[in-house]
This record gives structure tokens, C-alpha cells and sequence, in this order.
């Protein structure tokens, strides 16, 4: 049975047992609240552990070709699909394999609205449930590069713009307004939602309540979110409700293992640098931004050794710090970025090249299988 210790670095790995913790939780939710909760690939598409995945949930959402692919490869559930903006080149492979298809403006359903009438016309056996985004213009997310409420938004079309009325055909409302966000902040979400659009429900077969609803991160008030739910449907019992959350499936499962190549010093400032890559390899850390936990290192304290951590590329900024140790860190030390299974294989890129980590699953019962291994000719491939 291999090591973890002997493992080379980097490598991200992911833990069944996590895992099956965060699914079950979800399962629950949507048993208990009667809703339909999705996976949005957005947040992880390692389709190897989608075997695990798929014990507790099947269907998924998708916001391109690949992502609709892979749903229907991988999952084989209903795929609910939604895009910025389908073209002629795509909207037939959309609608050959989505059970659901939400249109981001009023202009892209006028479209293609024939061609989809058409469709469920000549395949009723796959129908498909057209959809329009709305946007309640309610502000929960701190961050700005992910908030699609912000104003001047290009996602959904607001209450003024619709007037009250829908287009003719339109059968499902779609918000997202969340970014790991609290069952309290859904509740603000829906009750501007519910102003807003209401009088729209009651022709209505579902509501999409996007992603966002990170129910499984610790302190989450999973009692309110199911409380929530079932009195929103219970206001309109003809709805389907759906949830889409991506980092929730995710959240604490996995990590990354590096080691220190190189401690470097300039102006005081002592820089580790991994063989690993914050912008290649975590760019949430730098697109957010935010420092991500580290296993081995201890509360910052006066005394200890402290130190920027540096990504091995070319890139200035590719540093996050500072982290303080117990005793100084040395070449071949490694370290344990926590959380790094959501938002990070699915961003990651093969900038200056380097090495790209590899993909290690920790079954439950402590064997480690190696999902994928990467080598040069998957950076000549992707780069012809």
C-alpha cells in the first residue's frame, strides 16, 4: 500500500470519507426539504470520483459543451443547463442533452425560442424546459469579481426590464445572488426575489436557486436552510425547487502537498518557495484574495519563524503570507495547503509550464490511488 509520506510533490489529493460526509449532508437536505440540489461542475469536474458522487446525487448543472458532456457521461442524471450567451454553433447540442435550459437575457430565448419549440415538438420524449435568469439585484457577496448582483451586472434580466410579464413559453425562473453563503443570506436573497418576481410564480413549473449555499462549511444553520426551503414551497407547492451549489459537494475534502524547494531572503522578508504555484495551481488565493490554512504552521508569535510562501514560477506576484512555524522551515519540508479540492483543479493552468500536480484519491479504507498523473506531453498537447 503506498505512503502518502512517499508520495512526490505536488500532488492535490481528495478523501473519500470527507467526501461521502459532504454528500450525505446534501442528500439530506434535499430529502428533508424536498428540493432538487445539483452539482454545478463549475467547482470540481474530477469525474473519476463521480462514481462516489453519484450514490447521493445524479443530476448537475452545466455552463458549457464540456461541462454538459461530462454530466451526461459521467453522472448521467438530468443536466439543467444555463450559458451567458448560446450561439447557432451550440444551441442544438444544448438542447440534445439538457433536461433544463435557462436563457440569460430576453433577447437569447426570442432567439432561439423557435428552434427550441421545434425541438420539443419533434423529440417529446426529451423535452426541454426553457428557463430565463432574473436578477433581484440583492447584494450579499462581499467580493466584487463574484458577486452577479453588482450594478451594471451582464447576468439576468431585472423586474423593470421584464414589466411584469414573461415571454410567452418561459416555464422556470433562475437567480443566483450567492458566493459561500449563509442559509440567512438566501433568506434576504429570497425575500427580494419573492417581491420582485411573485407574481410570476404562479405559471411557473421550477425556480433555480443557483449556487452559492455552502451548507456544509462548519456553523452552517442547516435546520433554517430545510425550514427555508420547505416554507418557499409550501407558498408555491406547484414548484420544483433546485439548488445548484458548487463548493458545498467540495468543501474541506481535499488538499494540496508541496514541498519547500528554496527559502530565499530579501528586505528582511523570508520567502519558502514550493514546487507548486498560487497562481497556476490556487488562483482563488490571489483572485480573491484570501490565505489559505496551512496544516503545519502555528498561530502568528513573535519569535517564531515566519515566511511568505512563493509559487516556483516566473510571475512576481505569485506569493501568499505570512505563516509562522515552529522552527525554520528547510528544503524537502512539506506543507499542507488546506481545502483545496472546490475552485482549484477546475482553474487551474499550465502557465510558464510547470509542473502541474498530480490527482491522488484517499480511499476510505486509507488506500491511495493515483486518478492522474502529469507529464510534458500534457502541456505540448494543450499548447498546439
Amino acid at each position: 500500500m503506498m505512503d502518502i509520506k512517499e508520495l512526490p510533490t505536488p500532488f492535490y489529493i481528495v478523501y473519500e470519507d470527507k467526501l461521502r460526509k459532504n454528500l450525505s449532508l446534501i442528500k439530506r437536505v434535499k430529502d428533508e426539504a424536498g428540493v432538487n440540489i445539483i452539482m454545478a461542475f463549475k467547482a470540481n469536474a474530477l469525474w473519476r470520483t463521480f462514481p462516489i458522487i453519484k450514490e447521493y446525487v445524479r443530476d448537475s448543472t452545466a455552463s458549457s459543451l464540456n461541462e454538459l458532456h461530462l454530466g451526461n457521461e459521467e453522472l448521467g442524471g438530468d443536466v439543467h443547463s444555463y450559458c451567458p450567451a448560446y450561439t447557432p454553433s451550440t444551441i442544438t447540442e444544448y438542447l440534445s442533452g439538457s433536461k433544463h435550459i435557462t436563457f440569460n437575457s430576453v433577447g437569447q430565448y426570442e432567439r432561439f425560442r423557435e428552434q427550441l419549440m421545434a425541438w420539443n415538438q419533434s423529440h417529446p420524449e426529451s423535452r426541454v424546459s426553457p428557463g430565463l435568469r432574473v436578477n433581484p439585484r440583492c447584494s450579499v457577496i462581499e467580493t466584487d469579481i463574484y458577486n452577479p448582483a453588482l450594478p451594471g451586472s451582464r447576468f439576468g434580466v431585472t423586474a423593470e426590464t421584464l414589466g411584469g410579464e414573461l415571454p410567452d413559453g418561459i416555464e422556470g425562473l433562475h437567480f443566483h445572488a450567492l458566493c459561500e453563503s449563509s442559509s440567512y443570506d438566501l433568506q434576504r436573497v429570497l425575500e427580494v426575489f419573492e417581491s420582485q418576481f411573485g407574481q410570476l410564480l404562479g405559471n411557473l413549473k421550477w425556480v433555480n436557486m443557483g449556487g452559492g449555499h455552502l451548507m456544509t462549511k462548519e456553523g452552517y444553520d442547516v435546520e433554517h436552510l430545510i425550514s427555508l426551503l420547505k416554507g418557499f414551497r409550501e407558498r408555491y407547492p406547484w414548484l420544483e425547487i433546485i439548488l445548484e451549489p458548487g463548493s458545498a459537494f467540495t468543501w474541506r475534502t481535499g488538499d494540496l502537498i508541496t514541498s519547500v524547494v528554496d527559502v530565499v531572503e530579501n528586505d528582511g522578508i523570508s520567502t519558502a518557495i514550493i514546487d507548486a504555484s498560487f497562481a497556476c495551481h490556487m488562483p482563488d488565493t490571489l483572485e480573491m484574495p484570501y490565505k489559505p490554512a496551512i496544516t503545519e504552521s502555528i498561530e502568528p508569535a513573535d519569535g517564531k519563524p515566519s515566511y511568505r510562501l512563493g509559487g516556483n514560477s516566473c510571475l512576481s506576484g505569485d506569493f501568499v503570507g505570512d505563516w509562522s512555524f515552529e522552527k525554520p522551515l528547510s528544503i524537502g519540508d512539506r506543507l499542507t495547503l488546506e481545502d483545496m479540492n472546490h475552485y482549484t483543479t477546475v482553474k487551474t493552468t499550465m502557465f510558464n509550464g510547470i509542473s502541474h500536480p498530480d490527482i491522488v484519491l484517499c480511499h476510505s479504507n486509507g488506500n491511495l490511488e493515483y486518478l492522474r498523473k502529469y507529464d510534458y506531453n500534457d502541456y505540448k498537447s494543450r499548447m498546439s
